[in-house]
């Protein structure tokens, strides 16, 4: 497996668990707002962290670690993810799960085979608007559908979280998206922030006020169980 990135401890990543994060190259969305984007294209991937050189870090670290969120990209995109988070659960640590929902016989492998203990998926847009936010017009939301819909029977603890960017979400988008995931128990609202590192660095792109999250976040509110707002 290619890591292509290490954040050797985080308290932040993983809800109530003292973790590291793996970084995963390769993704199949081209969301212009994206700040992980040297691990979307393959040209542009970071020199690989030795996959031996992780275990032996984790191992060491036994007692200390509770978990390891794996994240990207998107993790999902490989086949051999799923052998990789097994591995990760054979050296005695849970694992967080993130990703686009792209991919939901790979998430629903992972979470059957208890693979991941706790998956938080992105919700780029309303249905309607999906495209717009994942960089690819007319794109088809049945695969993202069917992970939301196994997600909210509860089969593993997750939450569902949204980038809000202006040039690319509405209020309207909200009202559909309190509608599809309706019954989740947690829902994060993330403001965006313009940095250097964004995929498509001439978009005319930029953050919600904080008036205006609160709002996006009220009408989740109606459907959800916990919204919080996150980097303001």
């Amino acid at each position: 497996m290619k890591i292509y990135g290490f954040q050797k401890t985080t308290l932040l990543d993983y809800p109530g668990k003292v973790a590291c994060t793996v970084f995963l190259g390769g993704c199949n969305f081209r969301c212009p707002f994206c700040h992980n984007s040297a691990l979307v294209f393959p040209s542009s991937f970071p020199e690989a962290v030795n996959e031996d050189d992780f275990f032996e870090y984790i191992k060491k670290r036994k007692g200390i670690l509770d978990g390891v969120c794996v994240t990207g990209g998107e993790p999902l995109i490989s086949a051999e993810t799923l052998d990789f988070l097994r591995k990760i659960k054979e050296a005695g640590l849970s694992v967080k799960l993130d990703t686009n929902g792209s991919f939901p016989d790979r998430l629903e492998t992972a979470v059957n085979e208890k693979l991941a203990d706790y998956v938080a998926m992105d919700i780029k847009n309303s249905r309607k608007h999906y495209g717009k936010a994942v960089g690819i017009e007319y794109y088809d939301t049945a695969a993202v559908e069917r992970s939301v819909s196994f997600l909210l029977k509860k089969s593993v603890p997750f939450e569902f979280r949204t980038t809000a960017v202006k040039g690319i979400h509405e209020t309207l988008d909200f009202i559909d998206i309190a509608a599809w995931i309706q019954g989740a128990e947690k829902y994060y609202l993330q403001s965006f922030v313009r940095s250097d590192g964004i995929l498509d660095g001439e978009a005319d792109l930029s953050s919600f006020t904080r008036n205006e999250m609160e709002e996006f976040a009220k009408i989740v509110e109606r459907t959800v169980g916990t919204v919080e707002i996150r980097g303001i």
